[in-house]
C-alpha cells in the first residue's frame, strides 16, 4: 500500500483534542499579502498589511447561551493588522524596531494589542492589551436569576533600559478590570425565606506597579524585583427586581454595598548559576497582603408569616495575609548520559486579623456576632529525578516526590465563655509518589513517550483530594516529509476515603492525530480524541417537607464521554486564490442513556437528572482568499455553529443554530 493510500484510509481515524479552542473563520490567516522583504522608507524597511472587514450573522434559539459561547455580531471590523518597522543598518535615531499586531478591534468579543518599540543597547517597550466581553445567563442552575454581562480587560506595559547589557533595568505596570450589570439573589428573611433576584452592578480593578534588576556576573545570571499591588471592589447590589414572594412573604427594600480595598507589597529574587556538571537555581518571594472590607445589608418586608422585617448585617474585616515560598533547584551532570534534578520548594501563608460578623434584626430585636482568628497553610515539597540514556535510541527517567501540609486555624467569637470561642484546629498530611518513564527513539522518523506515577496521601483534607492515585501518560509520533501521524494516552484514577464519605475519580483520554501535504498545493490535518470521566462519591444533605431531615443514602455521580473530531483541508489555487474548509465535531454522549426516567423520590430525581449532560456541538467553516493584486486580497468566509443538549438539568434543554461570516479586504501598503 501506497503511503498515499495508506494517509487517505487513516484520516477518518485522526482526530484533534481542545476542539472548542479552534481557530474562527476570520480573520484571515496564513494568506501572504505584499512583498515579504516590504518596502523602504528613508533609513528603515517597513512590511506591514491590514484586514477590515464586515462580520455578520443570524441566530436561532437561545441567544443567551450562544452569547455565553460564541458572542460574535454584525458590524465593522480591523480584523488583524501586522506591521514591522526596523532600521536597515540598526542604527536608528529614536528606535531601531517597531512591531504591532492587533486583533478583533472594532466591538468584536475578543480584541487585543501587542506593540514592542526598541532601540538597540538603550531601551525597549513592550505593550499588551487584551478584552474580553464575557456573558452567562447561568439558565440552568438559577432559573434565570443569576447571570452576568461583563467586559474583562488586561493591560501590561514594562520598559527595559539597556536590554542587551550584563546589566538591565525594567519598570512595568499591569492592570485588570471587571466591570458590568449581573443578577444575583438573596433569601429572605430566614432559612427557609423566599428567594429574590437582585440587580448587581459590578465593579473590580487589579493594579501592579513593579520595578526589577537583571544582571549576569561570569556563569550567573540573577534578578531582584520589588512589586506593588492594588485591588478595589466596589459591587453594590441596590434594586430589586421581583417584589412579591410567596404570599405573605415581601420585600419591599433591599441595598447592599460591598467595597474591598486590598493591598500587597513584595519582594522577588532569583539566581542562577551553572557550571561544566552542576546547574543551581534558586528562587525566593515575600508578600504582605492586608485588605479592609465592609458590608452593610438593609432588607426590609415581610417574611413568610406575614410580620414585619427589617433585617440589618453588617461585615467588617481588616486582615493580613503574608506569604513567604522559596524553590530551591539543583542539577547535577556526572556524565554525558546521567543526570539528577533535585527540586525543593518551601511556602508558609497566615491570614490572620479582625473580622467581625454582625446581624441584628430590628423586628426581634436579636443580635448576632460571628468572629474569624487565624488560619495557616505550611507546604513543604521535595522532588529528586534522575535521567539515564541507555543508547541513541533509548532513556529512562524515574523520580521520587516528597510533600507535607500543615494547616491550623483558630475560631473566635464575641460571645464571652462560647465553647468555640479560641477553638484551634490543626491537620497535616503528608503525599509520597514516585514517576518512572522511557523515551523511545527509533531513527529521526519514530519517537515515543511513556510516564506513569504511582501517589499515597496520608490524610486528605477534603473527600475529592488526591488521597490512593495513580497516572499514565504516553505520546507516539511518526514523521515523514509528507505526512506526520501521532497519538496519545493518558489515564488518571483517585481513590479516597474520609471519615465523612469516599469517594473516586476516574479519567481516560485517547487521542490521534495526522498532517498531509499531499502535493505543494494541498494540505490535510486531522484529530480525533476521546475523553472519558467517571466520579461517585457520597453525599450528606437536609431535604424533606413539611420538615428537612438528613438524608445519607444517596451518592453524586457523573459520568462524561466526550469525542472530539476535526478536520481540515488547504488548496492553493494556481497562486490566485486559497480556499480552506473545515470541520469540528464535539460530542458528548454522557452514560449512554437515551432519555431521563422517573425515579422512586424527589431527591433521587434531582440527582439522577445531574449525573450526566449529553450533548452535541459542531461547526463546519469555509474560507475563500482571492489574490486581486500583489498587495491586495478578497477575502470571503462563513462559520456554522450547532448546539443540541439531549437532556438537561431541570428540564432546560440549552440549543441554537447560528451563521456566522464576514468578508473583508486584506491589503500591504
Amino acid at each position: 500500500m501506497t503511503n498515499t493510500r495508506f494517509a487517505i484510509l487513516l484520516f477518518p481515524a485522526l482526530l484533534a483534542p481542545g476542539l472548542l479552542a479552534q481557530d474562527t473563520v476570520a480573520p484571515t490567516t496564513g494568506e501572504p499579502v505584499g512583498s515579504a522583504r516590504g518596502t523602504n522608507k528613508g533609513d528603515y524597511n517597513i512590511v506591514q498589511s491590514w484586514e477590515a472587514g464586515y462580520r455578520f450573522m443570524s441566530v436561532g434559539g437561545d441567544r443567551g447561551k450562544y452569547s455565553g459561547d460564541v458572542n460574535y455580531r454584525d458590524g465593522f471590523r480591523l480584523l488583524s493588522s501586522q506591521m514591522t518597522v526596523n532600521s536597515k543598518d540598526g542604527k536608528g535615531k529614536y528606535f531601531d524596531e517597531i512591531i504591532l499586531s492587533t486583533q478583533g478591534l472594532g466591538n468584536d468579543p475578543y480584541e487585543s494589542a501587542v506593540l514592542r518599540v526598541a532601540k538597540n543597547g538603550l531601551y525597549r517597550y513592550d505593550l499588551s492589551w487584551r478584552q474580553n466581553d464575557y456573558f452567562n445567563t447561568a439558565l440552568v442552575v438559577s432559573a434565570g436569576q443569576h447571570a452576568q454581562n461583563t467586559v474583562h480587560r488586561w493591560e501590561d506595559h514594562e520598559v527595559t533600559l539597556f536590554p542587551e547589557k550584563n546589566f538591565r533595568i525594567r519598570a512595568g505596570y499591569g492592570g485588570v478590570s471587571l466591570d458590568g450589570p449581573a443578577l444575583s439573589s438573596q433569601q429572605e428573611f430566614d432559612t427557609k425565606g423566599d428567594v429574590y433576584p437582585v440587580f448587581r452592578n459590578i465593579r473590580e480593578r487589579f493594579d501592579e506597579y513593579r520595578i526589577a534588576a537583571d544582571g549576569r556576573f561570569k556563569n550567573f545570571k540573577f534578578t531582584v524585583q520589588r512589586r506593588w499591588e492594588f485591588y478595589k471592589e466596589d459591587t453594590k447590589d441596590n434594586q430589586i427586581l421581583a417584589l412579591k414572594g410567596t404570599a405573605p412573604a415581601l420585600l419591599t427594600s433591599f441595598v447592599r454595598p460591598q467595597p474591598y480595598r486590598g493591598r500587597t507589597p513584595g519582594w522577588m529574587g532569583n539566581i542562577y548559576g551553572e557550571t561544566r556538571w552542576i546547574a543551581l537555581n534558586a528562587h525566593a518571594s515575600y508578600s504582605s497582603g492586608t485588605g479592609d472590607y465592609a458590608q452593610n445589608e438593609l432588607a426590609i418586608g415581610l417574611d413568610r408569616f406575614g410580620s414585619s422585617a427589617n433585617r440589618q448585617i453588617a461585615v467588617r474585616a481588616h486582615g493580613n495575609r503574608p506569604v513567604a515560598a522559596g524553590d530551591f533547584a539543583t542539577t547535577v551532570l556526572p556524565g554525558k548520559r546521567f543526570s539528577i534534578v533535585n527540586n525543593l520548594s518551601a511556602s508558609n501563608t497566615r491570614m490572620n486579623g479582625s473580622n467581625l460578623f454582625q446581624q441584628y434584626d430590628a423586628s426581634t430585636l436579636s443580635f448576632a456576632t460571628v468572629n474569624f482568628q487565624f488560619l495557616g497553610i505550611r507546604l513543604v515539597t521535595n522532588s529528586t529525578d534522575a535521567h539515564f540514556r541507555i543508547s541513541k535510541r533509548l532513556d529512562v527517567f524515574g523520580g521520587v516526590r516528597f510533600s507535607q501540609r500543615e494547616i491550623r486555624s483558630i475560631e473566635d467569637t464575641a460571645d464571652a465563655g462560647s465553647k468555640f470561642d479560641g477553638v484551634s484546629g490543626q491537620q497535616t498530611n503528608s503525599t509520597k509518589a514516585g514517576v518512572f518513564g522511557a523515551n523511545v527513539f527509533l531513527g529521526k522518523a519514530f519517537r515515543a513517550h511513556f510516564e506513569g506515577e504511582i501517589g499515597r496521601n496520608d490524610n486528605p483534607l477534603t473527600p475529592v483530594s488526591l488521597r490512593d492515585y495513580h497516572a499514565i501518560r504516553s505520546k507516539l509520533q511518526y514523521r515523514t516529509k509528507t505526512w506526520t501521524l501521532g497519538g496519545g494516552y493518558n489515564d488518571n484514577y483517585n481513590t479516597n476515603s474520609v471519615q465523612i464519605t469516599a469517594y473516586s475519580a476516574h479519567s481516560r483520554t485517547y487521542s490521534a492525530n495526522g498532517s498531509w501535504t499531499a502535493k505543494s498545493w494541498v494540505s490535510v490535518d486531522a484529530g480525533y480524541s476521546k475523553l472519558h470521566l467517571d466520579t461517585i462519591g457520597g453525599i450528606v444533605f437536609f431535604a424533606g417537607s413539611p420538615r428537612a431531615v438528613r438524608v445519607t443514602d444517596q451518592q453524586s455521580m457523573y459520568v462524561s464521554n466526550i469525542h472530539a473530531a476535526n478536520i481540515g483541508l488547504r488548496f492553493a489555487l494556481r497562486k490566485y486564490a486559497d480556499l480552506v474548509v473545515g470541520y469540528n465535531l464535539t460530542k458528548d454522549t454522557g452514560d449512554g442513556r437515551a432519555m431521563l426516567t422517573a425515579q422512586s423520590s424527589a431527591n433521587a430525581q434531582i440527582l439522577y437528572n445531574a449525573q450526566t449532560f449529553p450533548l452535541t456541538y459542531q461547526t463546519p467553516l469555509l474560507r475563500l482568499s482571492v489574490r486581486l493584486t500583489e498587495k491586495l486580497r478578497w477575502n470571503v468566509g462563513y462559520q456554522y455553529y450547532g448546539y443540541h443538549e439531549d437532556f438537561g438539568l431541570l428540564s432546560l434543554n440549552q440549543g441554537y443554530r447560528a451563521n456566522t461570516g464576514y468578508t473583508s479586504l486584506l491589503w500591504a501598503f
